[in-house]
């Protein structure tokens, strides 16, 4: 599931389309929900996405690029397919680690919504299906996750980090995601296939 939120750019949920189509995968969903309409974040309004912080001052106070209730939206959208399709396991891919700071990437905070989830579904209340939220990136840092997708194959070049990407998909090379992307793969010794605007 891919959600188009509002967010600055549409570049995010192409590079999802394509590892949809390079994997195969049996059924994606692009859902909009337009967060737009309340702002509150440099990603979903004309806030300007912040550049070349320190990576020591990402985990101190929340940034601006924080979007306010967005996990918890992303995962109630997922809670009702999976509910629908009759699974109980939903995947989301936070890290509390190398991380700017979100309040909603935190292990405390997806307790708490699995929890709520096994009092908010009928297959939960039902006693026939529990809910269990799969988060394995949560205690990764972003070498440590960088290092299990080249384990694993992953095509790095589908992907996208950037916060505030140029419209030809060229990253900045300067915002939070950008810089602690490039940590992650100098860390590992290997070179990161991003094509970056700035570096």
């Amino acid at each position: 599931m891919t959600m188009r939120y509002g967010q600055r750019h549409e570049l995010e949920v192409e590079a999802a389309r394509r590892v949809e189509r390079h994997y195969g995968v049996a059924a994606h969903r692009v859902v909009d929900i337009d967060l737009r309409a309340f702002g509150g974040s440099a990603l979903t309004s004309d806030v300007p996405v912040p550049k070349d912080r320190p990576l020591t001052d990402m985990a101190g106070e929340i940034p601006v690029t924080y979007v306010p209730a967005r996990n918890t939206i992303f995962l109630s959208f997922a809670l009702a397919w999976a509910e629908v399709l009759g699974v109980g396991d939903i995947f989301i891919g936070v890290t509390a680690v190398d991380y700017s700071g979100y309040p909603d990437c935190r292990p405390e905070y997806i307790g708490a919504y699995e929890r709520m989830a096994n009092l908010a579904t009928k297959a939960a209340v039902e006693g026939r299906q529990r809910v269990r939220i799969h988060t394995p990136l949560i205690r990764m840092t972003k070498a440590e996750i960088i290092r299990r997708g080249l384990e694993l194959g992953v095509d790095y070049t589908m992907t996208l980090t950037c916060y505030d990407p140029a419209p030809d998909g060229l990253a900045c090379g300067r915002c939070d995601a950008c810089l602690l992307r490039r940590r992650g793969f100098a860390e590992n010794g290997v070179p990161d296939p991003t094509r970056y605007r700035t570096i």
